[in-house]
């Protein structure tokens, strides 16, 4: 994907601004990214298994994320700096994870938690949280269009490991307005849950399909594939899509408490 200087520059002047964070924490790194999101129920006793010892999921009874016990996410990322505003090397990745809303049993300690990932830099694998692979299969692509007033796109993805795991996505939709939007999330270590990074996020949200809330449904083409190794067990055929949502601009800093 060709990227464009004048955008990246933008990017990188807002990644410049969000800069100051909590003095309590140390930041890793800010990224300008794009994300599509797929958020699925899938097998409970199979999502169990890749917990941690007294950790649970975290189902929403209600709203947007009603039912979804995972999230897919596949992500651009477009202007990656270090703590200092530096680029980081390389300063564009691609990559796709999968994210569990969890809770400590028991307690009020909540958050998310990366059980696995592919992604497209070799240096990135398996990282602080110890579960991405390379994919050695990684592609990506991304196009909009406005045509009398109406905004489309189409996305396609694509990764595999050498091992057998796999997720890709083909999507096309109108864009909808999007929905400015704020957060700060723990994301624990899956091998040691007493760690954590603090995920904050300054984004637009749209919303595309939607069961729960019923929005303008407007998802036009949709596939996935996913399954393979280490993930086999979670997308055995019995998984159930819950919410689509595209994330046009996500801008997100890294942090350590």
């Amino acid at each position: 994907m060709k990227f464009n200087i004048t955008f990246t520059a933008f990017i990188a002047a807002i990644l410049m601004l969000c800069a100051p964070f909590a003095t309590a924490q140390t930041v890793l790194e800010q990224a300008a990214e794009h994300r599509y999101q797929i958020d699925f129920r899938v097998n409970d006793a199979a999502l169990a298994k890749l917990l941690p010892a007294g950790w649970e999921t975290v189902i929403a009874t209600e709203g947007p994320a009603k039912d979804c016990n995972l999230r897919m996410i596949f992500i651009d990322r477009m202007a990656i700096m270090l703590d200092g505003g530096k680029s980081a090397l390389p300063h564009a990745t691609r990559m796709v994870y999968l994210a569990i809303p969890v809770r400590q049993t028991g307690t009020k300690n909540m958050g998310q938690m990366i059980i696995h990932g592919l992604t497209n830099n070799a240096a990135d694998a398996p990282g602080e949280f110890g579960v991405y692979q390379h994919a050695t299969t990684a592609k990506m692509s991304r196009t909009h269009a406005a045509n009398g007033g109406v905004a489309t796109g189409a996305e396609s993805w694509e990764f595999a490991a050498a091992s057998g795991e796999h997720m890709s996505l083909q999507v096309e939709y109108v864009r909808g307005p999007a929905r400015k939007g704020a957060n700060e999330v723990k994301f624990f270590y899956p091998s040691d849950p007493s760690k954590f990074q603090i995920f904050k996020t300054d984004q637009a949200i749209d919303i595309m399909r939607n069961p729960t809330t019923n929005p303008p449904d407007n998802v036009k083409k949709f596939s996935y594939k996913a399954g393979g190794g280490k993930i086999a067990a979670l997308f055995d055929g019995t998984e159930k899509v819950v919410s689509w949502d595209v994330f046009p601009w996500y801008i997100r800093t890294v942090s350590a408490p």
